[in-house]
């Protein structure tokens, strides 16, 4: 048996029960080990850890393409029939996209589909689908 690396990153969030339904339920990520005061999740094969205090300050100064993106910010890179079920799930849920699920870079190397939205308590998160994993760092 070996052991994948994983990326940890532990945030803030103001309402764990909030974030709780929405990285739980609306997301789909498995839940671990939780006390009165953090949650971990199997953020899509990573842990993350939401800690009860106050979300990190971040602004649109990251500029993608035409898009001003918000800085800092999490995310996950997926396979792009699993993104395209989350995209479906958020949008059905009534999610406020930052950036609505597209496509950009379309026909250039590392093609990518992308949506930027917010958890509840205001932390940015970007997915993005690739239909082919060699993409993910095509020059």
């Amino acid at each position: 048996m070996t052991f994948k690396p994983l990326f940890h990153l532990a945030y803030h969030v103001d309402d764990l029960d909030a974030a709780t339904r929405f990285y739980g339920e609306l997301l789909g990520c498995k839940q671990g080990r939780s006390t009165d005061t953090w949650v971990d999740f199997d953020f899509f094969g990573h842990q993350i850890s939401l800690h009860r205090g106050a979300p990190f300050p971040s602004a649109k100064t990251g500029k993608v393409g035409d898009h001003m993106v918000p800085m800092p910010h999490l995310g996950a890179v997926l396979p792009l029939t699993l993104w395209r079920e989350l995209a479906d799930r958020l949008t059905a849920a009534g999610v406020e996209f930052v950036i609505p699920p597209t496509v950009r870079f379309e026909g250039q190397p590392g093609e990518q589909w992308t949506m930027f939205f917010h958890d509840p308590a205001g932390n940015p998160i970007e997915v993005k689908g690739f239909a082919n994993e060699d993409a993910i760092w095509a020059a």
